[in-house]
């Protein structure tokens, strides 16, 4: 079994450690609590592969790793990075799921499911999923009313709030991504990066 160790020695942030790195730096990190990702390997296997060995050595860390759609003709998955507990039972974001066709009582791993089985069957990409981002709800419900249009600000999503807000958070996420690099390029290994 590989450990997720660091890339010393290798030129750039490369390899499969260094793609978790890459795109789930905030998640690691605790500033964002989930993190979604397309991965496809050397061959079909290693998706699925490295995200079993990643959901095994980082669930000690109160890190959860799902792969929530693969494609069986490229080996592509999408994997969904989150903190465990991280979906809370707002009642304005359950209000809002609700409305999107999902249970009122459902549990994280169920809405998951859901989540996960809209991606797979439905035509259309279930925008909803910027909330199982940690997106702020807002920018959610703005993105789905304005069909994509008329935001105020555009970064890691489109923005429908409070523009300066929104870029703060957005140099925050781009500054904590650059630093996680940095240390894992330098040895540290991606356990070490993990926030409490």
């Amino acid at each position: 079994m590989l450990k997720l160790t660091s890339a010393a020695g290798t030129e750039g942030c490369h390899g499969t450690e260094a793609v978790l790195v890459e795109q789930c730096a905030t998640t690691l990190a605790g500033v964002k609590p989930a993190s979604l990702f397309r991965y496809q390997g050397a061959d079909k296997r290693q998706p699925r592969e490295a995200a079993a060995r990643w959901a095994k050595e980082l669930a000690p860390y109160g890190i959860t790793i799902r792969v929530l759609k693969y494609c069986p003709q490229t080996g592509a998955c999408l994997i969904y990075l989150y903190r465990a507990g991280w979906l809370r039972s707002e009642p304005s974001t359950r209000a809002f799921l609700a409305g999107q066709g999902y249970g009122a009582d459902q549990s994280c791993q169920e809405l998951l499911r859901q989540l996960s089985r809209r991606l797979c069957l439905e035509r259309e990409f279930p925008h909803e999923i910027g909330v199982f981002l940690g997106y702020p709800l807002e920018d959610v419900v703005g993105f789905i009313r304005n069909r994509g249009r008329n935001y105020t600000c555009c970064g890691y999503w489109k923005a429908y709030g409070d523009p300066e807000a929104a870029q703060k958070r957005f140099d925050q996420y781009r500054r904590c991504t650059a630093a996680c690099c940095e240390q894992f390029r330098k040895g540290t290994a991606i356990t070490q990066l993990i926030a409490a």
